[in-house]
């Protein structure tokens, strides 16, 4: 599965457009959106940084869910200990 150049997502393989620069490059792009919006050399903008920012959120997530479970492994060891 081919990975978009503009908004790092992947993506089916027969869906999309693949550029050939000519210094050798490959370039996917998974959508027209993607396509118009690299040919205006934009780079910041709003529904990519979402969903980076959506990525950031779940990875605190996990980990926040890791260290709960980390600390109840702790206290469990702690009462084992005392008795």
């Amino acid at each position: 599965m081919p990975k978009c150049f503009y908004c790092k997502k992947d993506y089916e393989n027969p869906k999309g457009l693949t550029l050939v620069m000519n210094d050798g490059t490959i370039k996917h792009l998974c959508s027209s959106k993607c396509r118009k919006n690299m040919a205006m050399k934009r780079r910041k903008v709003r529904w990519i940084s979402k969903t980076k920012k959506e990525k950031v959120k779940e990875n605190l997530v996990e980990v926040k869910e890791e260290k709960v479970k980390e600390e109840k492994k702790d206290l469990v060891e702690v009462k084992e200990a005392k008795e």
